[in-house]
């Protein structure tokens, strides 16, 4: 059965209608619908619904005694290589199928959507660096640490061209959707043992604090402002495309507003929905620009 089987055979009950199948049928949201299914199915999930509550409040204790504990040893117990074969064995182990589909999925498509906004901007050369991980076993190499250096050099490195070359990034006229995926990302089968239960939220919620943990106070920092550059995303695409009109929940608040770390987990799930929005929305105009 395909994942969106799970929501199209749902019986719908007029005294008790499901929320997710709701959200799941209603199409004002560009998304894909593989992902949408995924998503949702893992958001009713039990994980989500009665583990998240206690775990959430926990994870955030934690972040508040490590940050105590990064000011008395700065750089005790730090090791990237430590953090990532931690987040593979614990998404291997843990996490659902469908949140590890997710996450995959998110390193992948924002990669093509920094190349989308390269190629549609004139005169700039920007070196790119993809990440189009189709299983777990990229995750050990640093994987995460790296899609968030990606974000800032791409930024950093367009807009010094951008001003050295005063270019001005505007709508085109002719999209370039070379880097654009049309069909199925190619994301292989999840592990799905009886261990295989954590929800994307909920594994977020748990992964933080040992994200920070493992990380220097300045790389956590770091990685928790990268969010902020949604709405910088955002901006570029809607620029070159000539039209914002569906990029209204791109929505991780202003760019040069640092937000607290307690809030990460939540805020990473708003980036990676973002990511798909944004995806799916230039897979839709590639298709209109086809035909």
């Amino acid at each position: 059965m395909s994942k969106a089987d799970y929501f199209n055979n749902m019986t719908h009950d007029k005294q008790d209608p499901n929320p997710f199948l709701a959200i799941y049928l209603d199409q004002s949201i560009p998304f894909n619908e593989e992902a949408k299914a995924s998503y949702l199915k893992d958001c009713s999930s039990k994980s989500r619904q009665f583990l998240l509550p206690v775990l959430r409040p926990l994870s955030r204790l934690l972040i508040i005694l490590f940050q105590l504990y990064k000011i008395i040893f700065p750089k005790a117990f730090t090791s990237s290589k430590m953090l990532h074969r931690f987040l593979y064995w614990g998404m291997k182990t843990f996490v659902s199928p469908d949140a590890n589909f997710m996450i995959l999925r998110h390193f992948y498509l924002g990669s093509e959507i920094l190349q989308f906004i390269r190629d549609n901007i004139p005169g700039v050369h920007v070196e790119m660096n993809p990440l189009k991980p189709t299983n777990l076993e990229p995750v050990k190499d640093d994987l995460f640490l790296i899609h968030d250096l990606n974000l800032y050099n791409f930024v950093i490195n367009l807009n010094k061209q951008l001003r050295e070359k005063n270019i001005e990034v505007a709508k085109q006229e002719r999209l370039n959707f070379d880097a654009i995926t049309s069909s199925r990302i190619p994301i292989e089968l999840m592990p799905h043992r009886r261990t295989n239960f954590l929800d994307l939220m909920t594994a977020i919620e748990c992964f933080t604090p040992v994200y920070q943990f493992f990380l220097t106070d300045n790389d956590f920092w770091r990685a928790t402002n990268s969010l902020q550059l949604d709405e910088t995303i955002g901006i570029l695409a809607s620029k070159v495309i000539g039209s914002n009109d569906r990029l209204a929940l791109i929505n991780n608040k202003h760019p040069m507003v640092p937000l607290s770390t307690l809030r990460a987990g939540f805020r990473l799930v708003l980036h990676g929905l973002a990511t798909e929005q944004l995806h799916a929305l230039l897979v839709e105009l590639k298709h209109k620009q086809a035909a």
